[in-house]
């Protein structure tokens, strides 16, 4: 930032008496880049699998994390600025980027990590993994006993399901599917070598291995699956002399539009959404070996109407997801150590009441480190199994593979119960795993909503209606995080079971909205996006102006996973200039730049990255002393602000607002893993106290100590 634009303060809510200067807080030079901040973040990933704390198997999953980030990035975020650009958009975003200036910007920033995640796997992970005996072998460098034992395996377990594709003017170029690999091999005729070159493609079957198993004693040996048809390919295309072949993978948009007000039935128009991302959609990007001759690349650009600049050499294997097999070897001292997840006490016998500790008070479960199945499952099924529950009603956003969850749900509507189930169909690469779960619970007598138009339900509840004597008592679970029994595992969340009556009218209103039509504006608890959920915010924090105003301190700590929305942003520089405390820790994207003089000086950004993806969202406010907590499944986006129904939830218990207060200490106090953010966007370690702190394993050591 200029120095003329740092004189400029205020954003003229000051009174006439106010001696601070004047700030356009609207200024782009008070913004980061919301791409280039995700590129930050992927960054840190990649500095992950370098970092030498990690067994070397996770190092391993590090690498495969940052490269599925990547393309996620490519999918939506590039494919987005693409279509900008295509429709002839000129909008600026909040930094002042245009949607070319951001795609330049990209580029120049992604060929270095590249370059970087090249040297990682090259240098560092994979000649540790043939000292721990693990070994991928090149097919020329195998005894001829086993290069024929795999040409016999190649004849006639491979090559019948491999189809290879001619790309000549009878043969249009094909619709490769999307994050597949694919071989382009450079053929010459035997009989007339002076024809012109053919060029054929081979895509890999995704039904068959990666890593090929060599039957070798001592160690894991393995060839790649793409490396063992290159070496055949004499038997792909008899006649023909090859001369060349090459690795490549197209990366196709994939954020596809589901037109609501059009579709007659939504479960279809998102099935075919899901048929579009795989076939359908253009390419954004194509990966390349680096030993790619020009005339190939040109004929591919050209098929996939691509530019030069859609281009990435890549120094390493492609799809390095594939390698995540390697974690299922019995390796464990290359892995991190399994743990197990407390039990509390409450949910640890078999004669469970929860319903009657509900009543006396609420209970907080922070996963992983607290048992999921031993907690919210339970809970679940004490309801569907307790003949004086009425109905339950719960939103289910991505509840994953062979769900208890949903099993309980059936079971609950099979005795009688009303269920409802609100399954989002539109959740992001999990649509075809919510239809499957959207049909088996309608078979099993569940009622089944499935989207309100034009958003997205991202909010996590479960409501319980329980009879009991003349009254009618509801009881809840609220998340941070999804129902899904394999993230609970992965995912840090924050989870609150709750039997105070006080919260019964606005969840009751709340599954109305989704279920409905409902025009509820009256929420006495909860904040509810898209309807009053940034005001409360905004409320909350202008609320600590004012008691910093009045002479007590106001703080603001946040957790989340992004920081984007402008106007929030606004309002924390507004509290800043203030004197308000600001703490925020915030895995991944950050639009909000720290540190600036008279603007942001009290804002601290940090970022963790560890065992476990950071996902709970908390929310705390001194509120003068009479600290105020909250729960929430939004981040602070535009998307969850406007375009998704959420759910900010209030603490009113004291002993669970102080186990919060005090998670929320833990992960302020980290030293080991935080990155604090600069004014710049890059990030920076934090120095180590005498005692250093690594939030997650005192977590977990904390959790076995209970």
């Amino acid at each position: 930032m200029s120095a003329a634009k740092k004189t400029r303060l205020r954003s003229g809510k000051a009174s006439s008496g106010d001696s601070q200067p004047f700030v356009d807080l609207h200024d782009e030079e008070l913004y980061l880049n919301r791409e280039l901040s995700w590129i930050e973040f992927n960054k840190r990933v990649l500095e992950e699998a370098e970092d030498l704390q990690h067994p070397l198997l996770e190092r391993l999953k590090f690498l495969a994390i940052y490269a599925t980030n990547l393309d996620e990035f490519f999918m939506i975020r590039v494919a987005g600025l693409q279509e900008q650009i295509y429709s002839g958009v000129t909008d600026l975003s909040e930094d002042g980027m245009s949607p070319s200036d951001q795609l330049k910007e990209i580029r120049t920033r992604l060929i270095p990590l590249y370059k970087r995640q090249a040297v990682i796997w090259s240098k560092q992970v994979l000649p540790a993994l043939v000292k721990e005996g693990i070994l991928i072998h090149a097919i020329e460098d195998l005894s001829s006993d086993e290069r024929t034992e795999l040409r016999q395996d190649f004849v006639d377990n491979i090559l019948p399901v491999l189809t290879p594709l001619a790309l000549d003017p009878g043969h249009p170029f094909p619709r490769l599917l999307n994050r597949s690999l694919t071989i382009a091999f450079v053929l010459f005729d035997e009989v007339d070598p002076k024809e012109e070159m053919k060029v054929a493609v081979v895509q890999l079957p995704a039904a068959l291995p990666r890593l090929i198993k060599i039957n070798r004693q001592g160690g894991h040996h393995y060839v790649l699956f793409e490396e063992l048809i290159r070496a055949h390919a004499d038997i792909l295309f008899p006649g023909h002399s090859i001369h060349e072949s090459h690795i490549f993978r197209v990366t196709r948009d994939a954020d596809v539009e589901i037109a609501e007000d059009e579709a007659n039935d939504l479960m279809t128009a998102v099935a075919e959404g899901i048929r579009q991302r795989r076939w359908g959609t253009d390419a954004v990007r194509m990966e390349i070996a680096s030993d790619m001759p020009r005339k190939l690349l040109q004929f591919l650009t050209r098929a996939l109407e691509l530019e030069y600049s859609d281009v990435y050499k890549v120094e390493l294997p492609l799809n390095l997801q594939d390698f995540l097999v390697l974690l299922l070897l019995d390796k464990r001292k290359l892995k991190d150590a399994p743990f197990n997840s407390r039990i509390l006490p409450e949910f640890d016998h078999e004669a469970l009441d929860i319903f009657e500790i509900l009543k006396e008070r609420d209970l907080l479960v922070h996963h992983p480190f607290d048992s999921f199945t031993n907690s919210v499952v339970k809970f679940i099924e004490a309801a569907a199994d307790d003949p004086n529950v009425l109905a339950i009603k719960m939103t289910l956003y991505r509840a994953g593979g062979r769900s208890p969850v949903i099993e309980a749900l059936k079971r609950a509507a099979g005795a009688g119960k009303n269920v409802t189930a609100f399954v989002e169909l539109k959740a992001r690469f999990d649509e075809e795993t919510n239809i499957a779960w959207a049909r088996a619970l309608e078979q099993a007598g569940v009622h089944v909503v499935y989207g309100v138009m034009g958003l997205k339900v991202h909010c996590k509840v479960c409501l319980v209606i329980r009879k009991e004597g003349k009254n009618v008592l509801t009881y809840a679970h609220v998340a941070t995080g999804n129902y899904n029994l394999s993230t609970s595992r992965l995912y840090t969340d924050i989870g609150i079971f709750t039997g105070r009556q006080e919260f019964e009218r606005d969840f009751v209103h709340l599954f109305n909205l989704l279920t409905g039509y409902s025009k509820h504006a009256s929420w006495q608890h909860l904040g509810v996006a898209p309807l009053n959920m940034r005001e409360k915010f905004i409320e909350l924090i202008e609320r600590e102006v004012q008691h910093q105003r009045e002479g007590r301190q106001g703080y603001v700590i946040a957790k989340m996973n992004a920081l984007i929305d402008a106007k929030i942003i606004r309002a924390l520089y507004e509290a800043s200039i203030a004197g308000v405390k600001i703490d925020l820790v915030v895995r991944g994207v950050c639009a909000l730049r720290p540190g600036i003089q008279g603007v942001s000086e009290n804002i601290t950004v940090r970022s963790i990255l560890d065992r476990f993806l950071e996902h709970s969202r908390l929310f705390w406010f001194r509120n003068g002393g009479e600290e105020d907590v909250y729960i929430s499944s939004a981040d602070w986006m535009t998307r969850n602000m406007e375009r998704r129904v959420e759910l900010l939830f209030p603490v009113y218990d004291r002993k669970v607002k102080k186990k919060l207060r005090d998670i929320l200490t833990m992960y302020l106090c980290d030293d080991v893993r935080a990155r604090i953010l600069q004014s710049d966007g890059s990030y920076a370690p934090r120095k180590k106290g005498a005692a250093p702190v690594r939030v997650q394993t005192d977590l977990l050591a904390a959790s076995k100590r209970r």
